[in-house]
């Protein structure tokens, strides 16, 4: 019995098939697998590439997000974090300045004076400053710039504040200097707690501590400005504090003002709609609280959205609202820790913490440029004095 061991469709001698068709379909079962093998070995190459692609995407943007925040959020280099720097003022002729203007009179609608050559001026003269059951309301706007479906809450807070218009240290005095405290961090350093002590009027901004910090921001607060989210859970905070003034953006917040003053506080639930922990007990009597009008905030959203370069609803800060109200009490109106300067991401945001001045790249509530603009047509136009040279 003969047994093949290689079946050829090849002449031995030649090289040639003996069956073209045979041969034909050898090689085109070859070229089908090695097309299959090719095909398979490129889906796999563009699985892994798209793959990587999207890794590569994902890694970009984390990347990008944290080049803006990181540095935000982490703390100043070491020197600058652990060391109060400042034994002496940083700046000599600001606190000269400062020194000279208190050293001089008090001079009778300065502010208001040089405020009126200003385009913006008529929507910033003469607005009612805090809430009253028989004042001017504006109830066709919402909050923060009306009292639009909160009729019944400002009815309960009114209820329970004794003195809900301007209180005797606002009405007797025949000249006020007013000095409206920001949190900047301008501020670290200044020395100016002193010279803020000695106003008349001074008005500060949610939970910008005082105690701890007196050497730059002072001691003393005649207002402070606040929605529930801001206000400062530390007791302490509230001495040598004649008044608390609301700012109202939710109907919410007329409710936990009456809560505070009633001292009952809100229910577990309505305390969930707050977007941050609010206090539940402030060491004030009743007759230290007010409600800000929304007239305040109304014309300085007005009054900022001449220096936008977009017309867009956005929120003004309360330093810059805060400096309208300041024009409604006072004669002469100062500011102290204004400013963001934007061109140093690394600069010290606030005077109180080591947050960086990168982290107002990635707020989208307020226009900070327009603001600045703003502020700084005031101070050209001598309506206002910039103490810490920021703006």
């Amino acid at each position: 019995m003969v047994k093949l061991n290689h079946l050829s469709v090849e002449d031995p001698d030649e090289g040639n098939p003996l069956f073209p068709e045979a041969a034909e379909a050898e090689t085109s079962t070859l070229v089908f697998q090695n097309q299959r093998a090719v095909l398979k070995a490129d889906s796999g190459e563009l699985f892994l590439s798209r793959r990587e692609n999207l890794a590569f995407s994902l890694a970009l943007l984390i990347g990008c997000y944290s080049v803006i925040l990181f540095p935000a959020y982490v703390p100043l280099n070491k020197a600058a974090a652990l060391s109060d720097a400042y034994q002496h003022p940083k700046n000599l002729v600001l606190m000269n300045q400062s020194a000279s203007l208190l050293s001089g009179p008090c001079r009778p609608r300065w502010s208001v004076d040089h405020l009126k050559p200003l385009p913006a001026s008529a929507g910033l003269l003469d607005l009612p400053v805090f809430v009253q059951q028989d004042g001017p309301l504006r109830w066709d706007l919402p909050p923060p710039i009306g009292l639009r479906g909160t009729e019944g809450h400002v009815a309960l807070a009114l209820a329970s504040l004794p003195q809900p218009g301007l209180p005797p240290s606002l009405r007797g005095r025949s000249c006020r200097r007013c000095v409206v405290v920001g949190s900047g961090g301008v501020l670290h350093g200044s020395h100016l707690g002193s010279h803020i002590d000695q106003y008349d009027v001074v008005i500060r901004l949610n939970n910008a501590p005082v105690s701890g910090f007196e050497r730059d921001a002072g001691s003393r607060t005649t207002i402070r400005l606040m929605y529930p989210e801001g206000a400062p859970h530390a007791a302490n905070e509230y001495n040598k504090t004649t008044m608390v003034a609301l700012v109202v953006f939710k109907s919410l917040d007329l409710d936990w003002l009456t809560s505070v003053i009633t001292k009952q506080p809100l229910s577990f639930w309505s305390k969930l709609w707050f977007w941050k922990e609010v206090v539940d007990d402030i060491p004030l009597r009743a007759e230290n609280f007010r409600i800000l009008h929304p007239e305040i905030i109304h014309q300085t959203v007005q009054a900022v959205q001449r220096y936008a370069q977009r017309q867009e609803n956005k929120v003004p800060t309360l330093g810059a609202s805060a400096v309208v109200l300041a024009l409604q009490l006072c004669d002469q109106v100062s500011l102290a820790g204004f400013g963001y300067d934007m061109q140093h991401p690394e600069a010290r945001l606030h005077y109180y913490e080591a947050l960086r001045m990168a982290a107002m790249k990635v707020q989208v509530v307020h226009d900070v440029s327009a603001e600045k603009l703003f502020l700084r047509d005031l101070v050209a136009a001598g309506a206002v004095t910039d103490l810490t040279g920021a703006v």
